[in-house]
């Protein structure tokens, strides 16, 4: 692909934009949870299942989406999830049932489940190792931004004109995004992956009794256990907790996401330039990840404060953390990874971390309606991100990914 060194910013900015329109639908039933509940007479444990559905197709499709984007390519195989994904969304917009809202979220997950293997390849494969933290946080930003969007345009259309507008208006608006796709991305983008030289044992078998790789696939299911407890229940804790209101909420929901995303940017190029000064990316990444995981435990102080400001400042310091952490934990992958496989073990990654996106809304949900109040999701959030950095601190080791290297001749 070296033909595209010329557009590879460009395309970045695109694969930035698609992530952020896949944050928006993805993340507006959450934002519409508490009068879609009302309209349905849903209970929290069975809006759960409703903000969990998704997560079931979109983990269990990681793999056959990275093994497509290897085996087809990004232009095509983007395109039509991007349309797939966005009808799906704009559907909800028409449902009558909870029955109808499950399947379209499943449709939803389906489409979606391309993204991160086939955006990560393309960066794997186009930036060298001490690149690739800032066009990765750009891209890891529409992650942040698309929520902190959707947070505040999706609080301030269902105030306006309704959950449903809110559905159709964003799914199928973004459909813009793929004709300069397709204009942009020449015929053939496929992997033209290197061919891995192994010995006996299978790729597979090498990557699974590999340390590091159970490290960080561990590791990504206790951060993204926190990281989809924000996303899909953090709106509808600060109206039905905090009694704010829809537009309260969306302010103070896409203000510290913001803040997020900027930071996200901030530390992946901090972390590429001590790379390109010091070396040793594997400790490098893992140190900025270790240390924004820990930061983000800060959520938990949301128990006993019950002040409103406090309430922004928690939050606003937790995202800061993520921040951090998260454009550093996929470049961190990318060093880690061989590039033969790379977009199957995104796939595989981000398998393991949706496995998270289906545990946390549900039992969110149940915990909710056991309880009564939020206190014992937040500590459940909370202690999950302490796990996460103790899978960085003490299992991502340099030798290991040595080995890997040893093992795949590229």
């Amino acid at each position: 692909m070296h033909g595209l060194n010329g557009r590879r910013w460009p395309i970045i900015g695109l694969l930035f934009l698609a992530v952020l329109a896949n944050y928006v639908d993805r993340g507006n039933l959450s934002i519409a949870a508490v009068p879609l509940m009302r309209d349905f007479s849903i209970s929290p444990s069975r809006m759960g299942t409703l903000l969990s559905s998704f997560f079931w197709t979109y983990a269990l499709l990681q793999l056959p989406a990275g093994y497509l984007v290897d085996r087809f390519g990004l232009k095509w195989t983007y395109a039509i999830a991007f349309l797939l994904w966005s009808a799906a969304s704009a559907a909800i917009g028409f449902a009558n049932s909870f029955l109808q809202i499950l399947l379209f979220r499943l449709l939803l997950g389906i489409g979606e489940a391309a993204v991160q293997p086939a955006s990560l390849a393309y960066i794997s494969r186009n930036f060298s190792v001490e690149q690739q933290g800032l066009p990765t946080a750009i891209y890891l930003s529409g992650m942040s931004f698309g929520p902190a969007l959707g947070a505040g345009l999706g609080a301030a259309l269902v105030a306006a004109v309704g959950w449903r507008l809110l559905f159709v208006l964003t799914g199928f608006g973004a459909c813009i995004w793929i004709v300069p796709w397709l204009i942009m991305l020449p015929r053939e983008t496929s992997a033209q992956a290197p061919t891995a030289q192994l010995g006996r044992a299978g790729p597979w078998k090498i990557l699974l009794r590999n340390r590091t790789f159970w490290g960080i696939s561990i590791g990504a299911f206790f951060y993204s256990y926190f990281w989809y407890y924000c996303l899909t229940w953090l709106p509808a804790y600060l109206v039905m907790s905090r009694g704010f209101s829809f537009l309260k909420m969306g302010t103070y929901t896409a203000a510290p996401l913001v803040l997020m995303a900027v930071t996200s940017m901030t530390a992946a190029r901090a972390g590429d330039q001590l790379i390109v000064r010091h070396g040793r990316p594997i400790l490098i990444r893992k140190l900025f990840v270790t240390g924004g995981f820990l930061l983000g435990t800060s959520i938990l102080l949301l128990i006993p404060l019950q002040s409103t400001a406090a309430v922004l400042g928690v939050i606003t310091l937790s995202l800061i953390g993520i921040g951090f952490a998260a454009a550093n934990y996929w470049a961190l992958t990318q060093a880690a990874a061989p590039r033969a496989m790379i977009g199957r073990v995104v796939g595989c990654q981000n398998m393991v971390a949706n496995a998270a996106g289906i545990c946390a809304p549900l039992l969110t949900g149940i915990l909710v309606d056991t309880t009564k109040n939020f206190d014992l999701s937040i500590a459940f959030a909370g202690g999950s991100l302490l796990i996460a950095a103790g899978m960085f601190l003490f299992l991502v080791r340099e030798r290991d990914v040595d080995t890997l290297r040893e093992e795949f001749t590229e």
